[in-house]
């Protein structure tokens, strides 16, 4: 038999690579097997139940007992500063991710210079400004989308990479960022031109779509537009018609976050998807999440996709499939944003200025009305009880939580919580929940279609969560639940959620394993899907001084990682490709899946 593949042709005598007797999975959905595989020049090459010539064959790997899957896919990531400075991006990586998204919630650094992507990506994301500053500056040669992507494909990739535009970056970039983040500035025409054109040049350059941020509690650092929200939220329906109009024609995407306190936002957001007398808007919403303040909306995000794709829109949630837990060092973490009392601390940078305020006993009234206020949309649920103290110099407060804490010195959970803030500063670490507790409500959602599995925020929030091994966290609810006899998906079904469904619905050349298809390859031991996915470390990111950051390591759970057949990770240690030579590539959208793509067989004979 001959046949080509992605215009390269085969001559299979010998192998880069073949992976012995793992359970293969092909990142659609059918069934999974026991093959054998072999991989040359960069691609899958034979998917067979028979043995394989090692003959001359530099690398056989023994999957026996373990599965081998297409290498998983992470559609929000913040990994927009940390590509230009370690574009390695080992801790996806090292986790069985092979391809990321970069550009969400309207963020991007496409045109924004570094003082302005540092206020942009400062505060809201928890990324260290300076650091934020010194990296564009240091990194950017390119003015436009298309260099952009050849500026990426120049360093040494770990995993492939795909993109949005931000609404926030293009804005920024043609207004300034103190009219941009005006309510009564409108772009002039010649500005709304200006969108127009970058967003067309970054779709022809196979960006994905464009991010825009409604929500209102992610704040600008800085000094002059310090504590406004992001650019895109003063988009008025104007603007933002006009620049989904070129989405809808070219069949890209609107990954968006609504005003969860605004109804009408949020439903405005949801129905936009629908085409009737236009194309459809494809639109990825943030988020589906079970959140502990309001238990009963999660009962309506399944049936609202759902009907609004029964009517010929194309809509998605996007859901992170694990529990919200975070971590925060005193009072920085970004839900306190979400209400007046906390956005008030964090608007001052300076210590004295914030500790002052925090000593403040109308401050202090205003926080527990804040705080006992049960009325209206948010994000944590604000309970003190269920927050934890982790760790601290006083260690008879170490396992308690703040509310506990408020009863054994007779004050409010507010005071108890204040009080220690100012005696222990950033070394008062503590964890709450926020949401995804229900491991029903979990099973729940991982079926459902109009959920995507997404919403990791690697590479943001550094010192707060740690969400880089969520795939192998869904694989294990899964495994766990088909061991138990209880099964809600089958093994099959979760790798494709992972893979090749998220990688057909955004268009990408990635999620799956079958021949003809680029060689990016993850082998994970079942049997090491245990309680050690729940851990978390800390590790320095030398870009960033030295900060550390919350981690995962779960090195004994994923075996190998290929990207683009060369091996990035092998038994959880980097090889030296990773950070030295480019293994990823800038994955364009609307690449289609090859047609002559097979589930199983050999190229032979081809030269």
């Amino acid at each position: 038999m001959t046949l080509p593949s992605r215009g390269l042709f085969y001559d299979l005598v010998t192998y880069d690579t073949i992976i012995r007797n793992g359970r293969w999975f092909d990142g659609t959905g059918a069934a999974s097997a026991v093959r054998n595989i072999g991989i040359r020049d960069g691609h899958v090459v034979a998917i067979t139940p028979d043995g394989l010539d090692d003959t001359d064959c530099p690398q056989v790997i023994d999957a026996t007992g373990r599965w081998v899957l297409p290498g998983m896919v992470d559609i929000h990531t913040h990994y927009d500063v940390e590509v230009l400075n370690g574009p390695a991006l080992a801790e996806s990586l090292r986790h069985g991710v092979t391809t990321v998204m970069l550009g969400s919630c309207s963020l991007s650094t496409i045109y924004v210079d570094g003082v302005d992507a540092g206020d942009l990506f400062g505060r809201v994301e928890a990324i260290p400004r300076e650091y934020v500053i010194a990296a564009v500056d240091q990194h950017k040669t390119w003015t436009n989308s298309e260099e952009y992507v050849a500026a990426l494909e120049s360093l040494p990739l770990g995993p492939n990479i795909a993109a949005f535009i931000g609404h926030s970056d293009m804005r920024t970039a043609v207004m300034g960022l103190d009219r941009a983040t005006q309510k009564r500035q409108r772009p002039t025409k010649s500005e709304q031109a200006q969108m127009e054109r970058m967003l067309s040049e970054a779709l022809d350059a196979g960006f994905v779509g464009m991010s825009s941020q409604q929500l209102l509690f992610d704040k600008l650092d800085g000094q002059t537009c310090r504590s406004r929200t992001l650019p895109s939220t003063y988009a008025k329906p104007r603007e933002l018609r006009r620049l989904k109009s070129l989405l809808r024609r070219t069949g890209r995407i609107l990954q968006s976050g609504p005003d969860i306190q605004n109804p009408f936002n949020l439903g405005s957001q949801v129905v936009q998807s629908l085409g009737i007398f236009r194309n459809p808007l494809k639109t990825s919403l943030l988020s589906a999440a079970d959140v502990k303040s309001n238990p009963y909306a999660i009962r309506m995000m399944g049936p609202v996709a759902r009907f609004i794709n029964k009517l010929g829109g194309n809509f998605r949630w996007q859901h992170l499939p694990v529990p919200f837990e975070v971590y925060a060092d005193g009072i920085d973490l970004v839900v306190f944003e979400e209400f007046g009392a906390g956005a008030a601390a964090l608007h001052l940078r300076d210590e004295v200025e914030r500790n002052n305020l925090m000593r403040d006993q109308a401050y202090r009234r205003q926080f527990r009305k804040d705080y006992e206020s049960k009325f209206g949309m948010r994000v944590w649920h604000r309970d003190f009880f269920d927050a934890e103290i982790v760790d601290c110099p006083d260690a008879s407060v170490i396992g308690k939580s703040f509310g506990q804490v408020g009863v054994d010195r007779g004050l409010h959970p507010v005071d108890a919580f204040l009080d220690l803030v100012l005696e222990h500063g950033r070394a008062l670490r503590w964890r709450t929940t926020i949401s995804n507790h229900r491991p029903g409500v979990l099973k729940k959602l991982a079926r459902e279609p109009g959920i995507q599995m997404g919403f990791s925020d690697a590479g943001a929030h550094l010192r707060n969560m740690a969400f880089y091994n969520m795939g192998l966290r869904l694989l294990r609810h899964v495994h766990d639940a088909e061991k138990a006899g209880q099964p809600f998906m089958t093994i099959e079904q979760a790798v494709h959620r992972l893979t090749g469904e998220l990688a057909d619905w955004y268009r990408l050349d990635a999620g799956h394993l079958r021949i003809g298809d680029r060689a990016d390859v993850v082998i994970v031991d079942p049997e090491r899907l245990d309680e050690s996915l729940d851990a978390y470390a800390e590790e320095p990111v030398d870009q960033y001084g030295g900060l550390s950051r919350m981690v995962n390591r779960n090195d004994d759970t994923v075996k190998a990682v290929f990207v683009g057949g060369r091996a990035v990770f092998l038994d959880g240690r980097p090889t030296g490709l990773v950070g030295t030579h480019r293994t990823g590539r800038f994955l364009r959208a609307a690449h289609k899946v090859p047609a002559l793509a097979t589930t199983e067989g050999e190229l032979t004979n081809v030269s």
